[in-house]
């Protein structure tokens, strides 16, 4: 298929997913890298105590926390 007719059918509001190959698929500045962080028994406490609160796992609300710092930067 040529870019022209993909563009013309997204346009259109068509499923160009079949046109498409997703097996190589990444997300631009999204990928994982591990990193160990140790934190004092009182900290996680309370990230166990707030995350069960609002129902997500303790990384969730480590990373959504971290991630609005950072945006305020």
């Amino acid at each position: 298929m040529k870019a022209k007719q993909l563009d013309s059918d997204f346009d259109n509001g068509k499923d160009i997913t079949q046109s498409l190959n997703l097996s190589k698929i990444r997300r631009p500045n999204q990928e994982q890298r591990r990193v160990n962080v140790d934190f004092p028994t009182w900290m996680v406490d309370s990230l166990d105590k707030e995350a069960t609160r609002i129902g997500v796992t303790r990384q969730s609300i480590i990373k959504v926390w971290l991630a609005e710092r950072l945006e305020a930067l």
